[in-house]
């Protein structure tokens, strides 16, 4: 649909030339509509001269996006400012690491962005599939808490869903691409009984003793026993009925209703607006604009969040995990894969809000 319409082509031959495969050499895309010419990069030059109204003898002065857009924030300081807070990763309990979402650290952050006089408005960017349903909570609670101050608006980026979604559904307005992965309204736990494999691979045996009957409950020795497998199965049952109860409040939206389109089942953005688990299609800039008309700024300071280390400082500091992966890598070939999903198991606490494809093992 977007090609069509940027292209001012039928959506039946757009269809057509990826059924078909009628593009197999680059002049046929050029023949088809889908680029308008085909030049080399000095003949972009040219043209770019051309337009500008440069001689060809002189020289065409560029510069990188990235310096580009520091220079033309550089004009705009202003005293107000909207933050953008960048959550990416799984979400898991504590500070965690590059790469996931820890609670206490994301906590902080909004707390420092909340106090932030000078923040009159919230973006929270988010990519992820979710993860530990309390570190979930503890996030949702300090966005709960700026949007009493300030409007909070919640983008999606590829996936937003489970505790992903969950720590969006208090924002004002939120935001989905349409193919945003989004919803997956559930909680899961997982126990491992390794019962067998001790046993009946290296013969290994467990006795032990216990001050009450439920002190060893979630041994990987043993499997669990019909009254444990009810007190753990009663826990997800809260967390998920609490997980619903957050959707309900924050969306607006009847509890039955909520548990219709719920069930772990998940959507795309377009779906979800839908189901009213969304409230418009957009993206970063979108977020931006509306956190700016409800906050009533006209102009203002986008500041970023968490604050990114010196460039340097990441650099050196890459070279420890780099080099250690590396080693691991060399030393277990094929095994790696598992090895690497094993340790992303291990930052798995608690019962989980989190899509499961993320943890299947081949």
């Amino acid at each position: 649909q977007n090609i069509s319409t940027a292209r001012n082509l039928p959506a039946s031959l757009i269809d057509s030339i990826a059924d078909n495969y009628l593009i197999q050499h680059i002049s046929q895309a050029v023949q088809f509509g889908l680029i308008d010419e085909l030049v080399y990069f000095d003949q972009v030059i040219e043209k770019l001269k051309e337009k500008c109204g440069i001689e060809e003898k002189d020289k065409l002065s560029m510069v990188s996006i990235q310096k580009y857009g520091k220079e033309d924030d550089k004009k705009k300081i202003k005293k107000d400012k909207i933050a953008i807070l960048y959550a990416q990763g799984g979400i898991v309990d504590g500070k965690g690491s590059d790469g996931d979402i820890g609670s206490e650290t994301y906590a902080k952050e909004i707390r420092k962005i909340r106090k932030d006089e000078n923040v009159k408005a919230l973006v929270f960017r988010i990519n992820s599939g979710g993860g530990s349903a309390l570190a979930s909570d503890v996030i949702l609670r300090e966005i709960a808490l700026a949007k009493q101050i300030m409007p909070v608006i919640a983008t999606m980026g590829d996936v937003a869903a489970s505790g992903g979604y969950y720590i969006a559904c208090m924002a004002d307005t939120i935001l989905a691409e349409p193919n945003t992965i989004t919803g997956s309204i559930g909680v899961f736990g997982m126990l491992f009984n390794m019962q067998d494999f001790f046993q009946n691979k290296i013969g290994v045996t467990f006795d032990g003793v216990r001050t009450g009957k439920f002190t060893d409950m979630g041994t990987t020795s043993r499997p669990l026993t019909d009254e444990e497998r009810r007190i753990i199965q009663a826990a997800i049952d809260t967390i998920y009925k609490d997980f619903k109860e957050r959707v309900s409040t924050g969306r607006g939206l009847d509890t039955a209703y909520v548990n219709s389109i719920a069930q772990g089942r998940i959507w795309t953005g377009n779906q979800a607006l839908d189901n009213k688990l969304v409230d418009m299609i957009g993206g970063l800039n979108d977020a931006v604009e509306i956190a700016a008309n409800k906050a009533g700024l006209t102009e203002y300071t986008i500041v970023e969040y968490p604050e990114q280390k010196d460039p340097l400082e990441k650099f050196m500091e890459s070279f420890g995990s780099a080099s250690e992966n590396y080693i691991l890598k060399k030393r277990l070939g094929e095994l790696y894969p598992i090895y690497e999903k094993m340790e992303q198991l291990k930052k798995m606490n608690g019962i989980q809000a989190r899509m499961p494809f993320d943890i299947e093992i081949k």
